[in-house]
């Protein structure tokens, strides 16, 4: 198979022919349709992700159709049409057995733990566990971003910021989890606020439903979302993973506000100092939001199907595999208006 794959960190990817993945007898291979590029591969290839042994193919968004079955494997067949969390539950910790995949305690990672989706196939662990079963109605590229940044804003709105009708929401950095997270708490009724410092990103967010949006070069943000919401945010969201943007994020919330990190600060911000003193005297609240389990999917592909959402215009470059070094290794310096997915094999 086909497959993009590095041998070295920080080292130009290369489009090069590798044995196909074959199942494990607990799991399936997909046939790719669509992989989603991510920040999270930018960082992988950095090597800012420990679990990454070389030579290795990254890509962890992800949509295909199930190719291969394991002989163990009792809930799907060969022809589905199917995506995956980009969290894999291995079904027999604590974690697992009380329904939180997302911080398994044996996850696995497609495109992290072992190689991913920048290639003809895939092999997905625990498929019984961890598969989503997509509608035949949905574009194998939308179905790509729901894996990781769509699912991870979902998890991360409504069920860790509990977002509600009225409430107002911040979300610093519209890329692709941002843009997500502000098109979901719109859907649940909030006042959202998107932040960044492109303005072609933030005419997107308001297009996806923010009721304002700040331009970060121009503005001391914190105070400026303080004084559109008369006090504060309700939730607030650091959709970038950046010292900067986690840092105005706590700081633009009202008392007893709830900050979500959903952007990964790893290399030079993964140990951030945090404004405790306004934290414990506002009793300000800390979230993390990472992923989200196969089984809460149906209540987001429900708003997908109600017309509440439309994770579809949250596509944006449509790439060949050959482009994929490229794209990966230019994404710290540019991201294009929404998700740069891999469409073309």
């Amino acid at each position: 198979m086909k497959a993009v794959l590095f041998e070295k960190f920080q080292e130009s990817p290369k489009l090069v022919t590798v044995p196909d993945a074959t199942p494990e007898p607990h799991g399936v291979v997909l046939k790719v349709e669509a992989t989603g590029v991510c920040r999270s591969d930018w960082h992988g290839w950095m090597g800012h992700d420990s679990d990454i042994e070389l030579p290795h193919v990254p890509g962890h968004e992800l949509a295909g159709v199930v190719e291969a079955v394991g002989k163990d494997v009792t809930n799907w067949k060969v022809g589905d049409k199917v995506t995956v969390p980009f969290i894999c539950g291995c079904g027999s910790c604590s974690e697992c057995h009380a329904g939180h995949q997302q911080v398994c305690l044996h996850q696995e990672q497609p495109g992290f733990t072992h190689w991913g989706s920048f290639a003809n196939y895939v092999a997905i662990h625990q498929a019984d566990l961890n598969l989503v079963a997509l509608p035949e109605s949905m574009e194998f590229a939308t179905a790509a971003s729901l894996g990781c940044r769509f699912a991870t804003s979902f998890r991360a709105v409504i069920d860790q910021g509990k977002v509600s009708a009225g409430q107002w929401v911040a979300v610093h950095g519209c890329g692709g989890v941002g843009l997500s997270a502000v098109m979901i708490a719109a859907a649940a009724g909030a006042n959202v606020i998107g932040v960044d410092l492109d303005p072609a990103k933030l005419d997107l967010a308001r297009a996806l439903g923010a009721v304002e949006v700040i331009d970060g070069r121009e503005a001391d943000v914190p105070a400026a979302i303080r004084d559109t919401t008369r006090g504060g945010a309700h939730v607030s969201l650091d959709a970038l993973g950046h010292t900067v943007t986690m840092t105005n994020s706590i700081l633009c919330l009202r008392p007893r506000g709830k900050h979500i990190q959903v952007g990964l600060m790893l290399g030079e911000h993964a140990a951030p100092a945090v404004p405790m003193p306004r934290i414990v005297g506002q009793e300000i609240e800390l979230l993390g939001s990472h992923g989200m389990q196969a089984h809460r999917y149906g209540a987001m592909l429900d708003m997908v199907a109600s017309g509440k959402l439309d994770p579809a215009r949250l596509v944006g470059d449509r790439i060949s595999l050959a482009d994929a070094p490229g794209a990966l290794m230019n994404m710290d310096k540019f991201q294009s208006v929404g998700a740069t997915v891999i469409t073309r094999f």
